[in-house]
Parts: structure tokens; C-alpha cells; sequence
């Protein structure tokens, strides 16, 4: 391991705003499961998730932009979201916090209608038909979100894959889910969806690289039945 990663580890243990509990804490219900208003942000505001959130830049851009919205920014790879939570306590920023943890396991950490928005940056497309289960959108996940997620509550997929693309819209259609929003090219719609601001402003540092390889970048929303 290298001594910037090391150092991003030591210092994940003491930013206040990165929670890293064990597997079996997640597993027995981490205590916060319920209180994350009352207990970490101090308010009674909406919760946004951003799962599998990468070096943060997601979690923080749109807490910056929506003060009054909470954001959990959520990575099995710290030494990745280190910079968003080093740069989000650095500046202050309390309506951002980041837990390390498998996306397994997340509905192991919220009550239920506790979280008000899901963001799902990028993840693993997981091409392979035996790594279907492992697929973000794969209805075994879907299932785990709606545990937590309120009635009204949405979801949004923004990757570079074209076959999550498609899977994640065909499933959603068979299943009779509520497709809100699906562009197959965000950058080149002529017409956007109003009603989700900064949806190209904001980055990620996946998302500049495949841009800058000249993929296409798709996205939909949507809500579970």
C-alpha cells in the first residue's frame, strides 16, 4: 500500500464526517439506522444517498448547491472519498458525511422512509452475465432501496454504460416502475429535464474521463412501484 493511500486511512479514522463500521455492526443494525436527522445533521431536512460515490465529488457538489438538503456519500473504497470528505470538512460543509460499507449491506444503516433521493454515479455495469446480482439496478438492490426509500422517493442512474443503460430500462419497464426521466445523451439532448439542475454541471471524475474518451453519458429517473 502506498503512503498517500495509507495516510488517507489514518485520517478517514478521525474526519467526524466519515462513519466506518465493521460488517457485523452493519449487519446487527448500526445504531444510526433511524437517527441520521436527529443524531449526525442536527435537522429535520431530506436525505440523499449517493451510492458507490467514488472520490465524492457528487455528494459534495450537490450539497453544495442544496444547503438545505443532507447528503450521504456512500463507497466500500475510502482512500477514494477521502478527497470528498477531506474537502467537505475543510470547508465547513455539515450537511455532507460519507460511510464506508458494501452497497450489500445499505439497507442495513436506514429506517424505513428515511431517505428521500438515491444518486447512482457510474457504478460497475457488471457486463457478465453471472455478476448479474451485482448490477446497482438489479432487482435484488431495488429491493433493499425500497426498504428505506420514502413512497415518493426517487432514484437516478448516470453511467457510461449503455448496456446498464438498457438493462436497468428494460427492467423498470417490465416491472412497471415509474420512468420519470431516461436520455441516452445528456450532453447532446436538445431539450433537459428542468427538474434536475446541475445534472451536467457536476462531474465526477469517472464521468470527465469517459467524456473525455468520447463515450456517451445516459441517465435515467425513475421511482419503485
Amino acid at each position: 500500500m502506498g503512503k498517500n493511500k495509507q495516510k488517507r486511512f489514518d485520517e478517514n479514522k478521525i474526519l467526524p464526517n466519515v462513519f466506518q463500521p465493521t460488517r457485523a455492526e452493519a449487519l446487527a443494525d448500526y445504531p444510526l439506522k433511524g437517527k441520521w436527522n436527529a443524531e449526525v445533521f442536527k435537522n429535520d431536512n431530506p436525505i440523499v444517498l449517493e451510492l458507490g460515490c467514488g472520490k465524492g465529488e457528487y455528494s459534495v457538489g450537490l450539497a453544495k448547491a442544496f444547503p438545505e438538503k443532507n447528503f450521504i456519500g456512500i463507497d466500500i473504497k475510502g482512500a477514494r472519498f477521502w478527497f470528498g470528505a477531506k474537502e467537505a470538512h475543510e470547508t465547513g460543509m455539515e450537511n455532507v458525511v460519507f460511510i464506508r460499507t458494501q452497497i450489500e449491506l445499505v439497507d442495513h444503516f436506514f429506517a424505513e422512509n428515511e431517505i428521500d433521493e438515491i444518486w447512482i454515479t457510474f457504478p460497475d455495469p457488471q457486463i457478465k452475465y453471472r455478476r448479474t446480482k451485482h448490477r446497482m439496478t438489479h432487482p435484488e438492490f431495488l429491493a433493499r432501496y425500497k426498504k428505506f426509500l420514502k413512497k415518493d422517493g426517487i432514484i437516478h442512474l448516470k453511467t457510461d454504460s449503455e448496456f446498464l443503460h438498457g438493462y436497468t430500462l428494460g427492467l423498470l419497464q417490465g416491472a412497471g416502475h415509474e420512468i420519470i426521466t431516461a436520455h441516452h445523451d445528456i450532453y447532446g439532448a436538445p431539450e433537459f429535464d428542468a427538474n434536475t439542475p446541475l445534472l451536467r454541471e457536476i462531474q465526477t471524475y469517472y464521468e470527465d474521463l469517459f467524456s473525455s474518451k468520447g463515450k456517451t453519458i445516459t441517465y435515467i429517473k425513475f421511482r419503485l412501484n
